[in-house]
């Protein structure tokens, strides 16, 4: 049998509403991804280049802490993980999602919001995070992306 999660993470509530919309699109169940330490307005400038994303976005190998984790990730085949985009690739806290679970075997699709910029090097910077299991092509979507068209893409995998 079939089992598929949606796990996203949402710094301003826009992947958020993305990833609830494919969830219940495709029967899916949810799980937020929570930071340890939750971001503040001032965390996500990028335009500051002290502020906490720009810090993580710098050192590639730097791993936010994840509050919560999925406790029984066997029991699924297949893996949506969503986002936002931030320096054209998935913030590091997806990283550390990741490779916090055993992904053998899984197939792990990326899809991600974002106000202009596409997936970038998401998947060449995501893909030693996913050991053993099948990385597929991800997808930005626009924040007006009607369910049906949810699922068409979701079915391809």
């Amino acid at each position: 049998m079939s089992k598929t999660l949606v796990a996203y993470f949402s710094a301003s509530g826009v992947t958020a509403k993305l990833a609830k919309m494919l969830a219940d699109t495709i029967g899916a169940d949810l799980h937020e991804i929570q930071p340890e330490k939750p971001y503040t307005s001032a965390d996500l400038d990028w335009m500051n280049k002290r502020s906490r994303s720009s810090v993580e976005m710098n050192d590639k190998s730097f791993r936010p802490a994840v509050a919560n984790r999925v406790e029984n990730m066997e029991q699924y085949n297949r893996v949506f993980i969503g986002f936002p985009i931030w320096w054209y690739v998935a913030p590091t806290i997806i990283n550390s999602f990741l490779e916090q679970h055993d992904l053998i075997g899984k197939k792990v699709i990326p899809f991600a919001t974002s106000g202009g910029s596409g997936m970038g090097n998401t998947n060449a910077e995501l893909a030693a995070s996913c050991k053993g299991s099948v990385l597929c092509e991800g997808k930005r979507f626009n924040t007006n992306v009607k369910a049906t068209e949810l699922k068409a893409w979701a079915e391809k995998f």
